[in-house]
């Protein structure tokens, strides 16, 4: 056949590929699958790995007439391989080992206090509880008593103002009713009571004092200038509330005003006591 005949020849074929191409395209894939895995079907099998381990190692045995015992290796991936059975893990019953159940210890001391929190916010007001029962009568032949007399061993003259006259000695103030630094008796059981005021006066000197009511001006107690001096009394009764005060005051004049009095005698007392308690019948 002559270079024509060849030339005609490879057109067929590739006239042939380009025809049933898109025919094997349409070959379902389960097919295809099947046809490669029956041409590898065909293939020789490999050797199997015991196979040549054994002719391996009869190569490299030294001795080829001994009986010698021959140890075969396994791996993991090989079949066959033996398995080995996992052996669990002791257990120890507790209940057993648990003794029984010992006496109560001493109690330990007691720790140290922590510190004090703050103070909490205050709580609502609770509801207003149920009136008392009554008490038990009081006794109608209680005494009431309030009673005072004091004294000053120091002179006093008179200043640009009024002033207060106060009193160093005391002789009874029963309940400490008459306040030794103000110079004034607080009235605490309303009701009647008695004054007596008494001074000495100074020779060549006016002597001009009130005995005051609170803020007002009650009885007065005047000596005119003297070449002696002489001693002056006034007393009187005032009925008293709760609160209200009792005191003497040294009156400013146009002329020198003053009391007489020294260290070693009492010239100047003041005192006063309750008479009838106003509650009383």
């Amino acid at each position: 056949m002559g270079s024509y005949g060849r030339g005609f020849t490879l057109g067929c074929c590739l006239l042939l590929a380009i025809a049933w191409g898109p025919a094997l395209s349409l070959v379902p894939r389960g097919q295809q699958e099947q046809l490669e895995w029956e041409e590898k079907e065909e293939l020789p099998p490999p050797l199997d790995h015991e196979k040549r381990d054994e002719e391996t190692h009869e190569k490299h045995t030294p001795s080829q007439g001994k009986d010698l015992p021959t140890s075969r290796c396994y791996r993991c991936c090989d079949p066959g391989t033996p398995v080995y059975q996992t052996i669990p893990p002791p257990q120890i019953n507790i209940t057993i080992l648990k003794g029984e159940k010992g006496d109560r210890g001493d109690r330990g001391l007691q720790g140290k206090y922590g510190k004090t929190g703050s103070t909490g916010a205050r709580g609502h007001i609770g509801p207003k509880g149920q009136k008392g029962s009554m008490g038990a009568p009081g006794d109608r032949c209680k005494s009431h008593y309030a009673a005072f007399s004091v004294g000053r061993k120091k002179p006093l003259h008179s200043n640009d103002y009024f002033q207060p006259v106060v009193f160093d000695t005391q002789f009874v103030n029963l309940y400490e009713h008459f306040n030794m630094f103000t110079g004034k008796f607080y009235c605490y059981v309303p009701g009647i009571y008695f004054f007596s005021l008494n001074v000495h006066t100074w020779n060549q000197k006016e002597t001009y004092l009130h005995v005051m009511k609170n803020e007002e001006e009650v009885v007065i107690l005047y000596a005119q200038v003297s070449d002696r001096s002489i001693m002056q009394s006034q007393s009187l009764m005032l009925e008293l509330r709760e609160q209200d005060e009792v005191w003497v005051r040294l009156f400013k004049g146009e002329r020198e005003n003053a009391i007489f009095s020294d260290e070693f005698d009492t010239y100047i007392t003041f005192s006063g006591y309750l008479v009838k308690p106003a509650f009383e019948p």
